[in-house]
């Protein structure tokens, strides 16, 4: 499936109906999720077994399962942003295992994680459980982080390595009560990290 495709069809997912601001739930954008699934299949990392850790309404899950990943796995703490996540899924239908869990409760190893994990706006080193957790489950990792934070990721993951990274524009609607503009883009940091050779 080419990029272009994934992106129109990631457009028709239903997104966050309340986020929570402690939880940092921002939408990935479309063009953002297609963009780093299409790199993941492009590098052969989601032949096999994927998971989604934050997964939120399945946008990277979903992405995942529709680029031919054998296995989906889906965690989230938040059972409203599960329950959209299974809408979305059934829209699809493509058949993803969601998981209503804390991230650092799993125990089931899989070859790839994808995964928008929060930026640490709200409480500093929120990132860090995902990675954590991440970094113990899985062979190969996607991840978005905050602009700047590549010396602090190289540190934390050691002796994991970034093998690719790039810098994206990621687009915030309008979400939270303090937002004053309709829609913000920040510049955000994409890694490929590898736990093992």
């Amino acid at each position: 499936m080419k990029q272009r495709k994934l992106e129109m069809l990631l457009e028709e997912l239903e997104g966050f109906s309340d986020p929570e601001l402690e939880l940092e739930q921002y939408q990935t954008p479309p063009l953002l999720a297609a963009e780093i699934l299409h790199f993941a299949y492009m590098q052969g990392d989601l032949e096999d077994s994927v998971q989604d850790l934050g997964c939120g309404t399945g946008i990277l899950a979903i992405g995942a399962k529709l680029l031919g990943a054998r296995k989906v796995m889906a965690y989230d703490t938040d059972q409203k942003a599960l329950e959209i996540a299974k809408r979305n899924a059934e829209k699809f239908g493509v058949e993803i295992e969601f998981v209503l869990s804390d991230i650092t409760e799993i125990k089931e190893h899989v070859k790839t994680t994808v995964m928008n994990p929060p930026f640490g706006a709200r409480v500093k080193g929120r990132d860090r459980p995902f990675l954590s957790s991440a970094l113990r489950t899985s062979e190969v990792i996607y991840s978005i982080h905050n602009r700047g934070s590549l010396a602090f990721i190289q540190k934390f993951i050691k002796p994991a390595v970034i093998t690719h990274s790039y810098v994206a524009k990621f687009p915030i609607k309008r979400t939270f009560d303090f937002h004053k503009k309709e829609k913000e883009v920040i510049e955000v940091e994409i890694y490929r990290i590898m736990t093992s050779e």
